[in-house]
């Protein structure tokens, strides 16, 4: 196969094959190196395609809540007042630095999912 830039959903289909075709290949073997390369070339066709966005941030913190079986009354110790924690699950207040990271410390929330 021809080592190129996937730009079509036939070019990958056929990167996949070939991979699949030489799915038991070992580093010792001739076609490892080929292998190697066209891994690289479908994960950075599948991340130009299929871009996996951050999720909003007051949703990663609702997601995680429900998770962790905690309740609104739960979040005074993130954000404050029961006033502040509903203005924020509302999206009337922003999350301050502080809020971010004692979320991403607590709860493992990715930071970059928490800034907006």
């Amino acid at each position: 196969m021809e080592a190129k830039l996937i730009k079509t959903e036939a070019e990958y289909t056929i990167a996949l094959h070939r991979i699949d075709a030489l799915f038991d290949c070992t580093p010792e073997n001739k076609d490892f190196d080929e292998v190697e390369l066209l891994l690289a070339l479908v994960e950075l066709y599948e991340q130009k395609l299929y871009k996996i966005e951050a999720p909003d941030p007051i949703e990663a913190i609702k997601f995680r809540m429900e998770q962790m079986g905690l309740k609104k009354t739960d979040m005074t110790k993130f954000f404050g007042t029961r006033g502040r924690v509903s203005e924020i699950l509302n999206r009337q207040r922003d999350l301050s630095l502080a809020m971010i990271k004692k979320l991403h410390k607590e709860f493992g929330i990715p930071a970059e999912s928490l800034i907006a």
